[in-house]
């Protein structure tokens, strides 16, 4: 993996010479942040050596680089998920790859269930800590030095500076934000009402199928982590209702200002 690793950050390199501070992943309808970058340079997925296909309707799969609040910044412009059917070492390669270019920091959003009844659809919830019910973990297999260490500690997986600067920025703006605990599950089903029940009695504030394999890797890596949900849609049992694309992105839609808003005043702050 070391050897595709360094064969892709070659290729981004010669595309954009500059080290990124600061790396961006983009989530299930939330595509639009890039129209505040001053872009410089566009890559297609399909064109980077050794990246996956994002094969999700509402991810576009590119890789942007560009100026966000003053700083030099990649965006992953949709990501990739283990229900695609790729490997989880698939699905975090482009963590890796945004670790050896340089970057300092990594934010990451995605679309979430809310599983605590003060949630409402287009809210939002920084995430501080995690539930991991994937069935594979992208840490297993051989151990190569240059990643991290074997056994990372995931006390601290969310930066907790980074989560109260967010909280203050929300406040001072009068932004509805929510902290909380965000499960992931492999998907691409929706849950049953038994098992959002399930979710909620075992801790999780929240709920999707993505995030926490990039944060396993980030956190190996050194990586501080920033990561946010949009709350798409009502996930507690008793008012549990049928959930369609069409929803979840429209509630995103309409997320999308405030989450844009909180990371670009985020950035400000480094």
């Amino acid at each position: 993996m070391l050897k595709r690793i360094n064969e892709t950050v070659d290729f981004l390199q010669a595309k954009f010479p500059r080290k990124p501070q600061f790396g961006i992943i983009l989530g299930t309808g939330l595509g639009a942040l890039v129209n505040d970058i001053a872009i410089e340079t566009t890559i297609d997925y399909a064109d980077i050596p050794n990246f996956e296909v994002s094969t999700v309707e509402s991810h576009s799969g590119k890789l942007i680089f560009g100026r966000l609040s003053g700083k030099d910044v990649v965006v992953m412009q949709g990501r990739f998920h283990y229900y695609e059917g790729y490997t989880m070492q698939q699905v975090t390669f482009p963590v890796r790859v945004l670790k050896f270019l340089g970057i300092e920091r990594l934010f990451i959003s995605n679309a979430a269930g809310g599983l605590l009844k003060a949630m409402h659809p287009s809210d939002i919830m920084i995430i501080n800590d995690h539930i991991n019910l994937q069935p594979e973990n992208p840490l297993r297999g051989v151990h190569c030095p240059e990643f991290g260490p074997r056994f990372p500690d995931l006390m601290h997986c969310y930066d907790r500076q980074m989560i109260d600067q967010a909280l203050d920025i929300a406040q001072k703006n009068d932004i509805k934000c929510f902290e909380g605990v965000y499960v992931s599950l492999q998907g691409p089903c929706l849950e049953t009402p038994a098992e959002y029940r399930y979710l909620a009695q075992i801790g999780a504030d929240a709920v999707g199928m993505s995030t926490v394999p990039e944060v396993l890797v980030a956190v190996q890596m050194g990586l501080p982590v920033f990561a946010v949900s949009v709350i798409t849609d009502e996930a507690f049992p008793d008012v549990v209702v049928p959930v369609t694309i069409e929803s979840v992105l429209k509630a995103a839609f309409a997320a999308e200002p405030k989450m844009t808003f909180l990371i670009k005043e985020l950035l400000k702050t480094y």
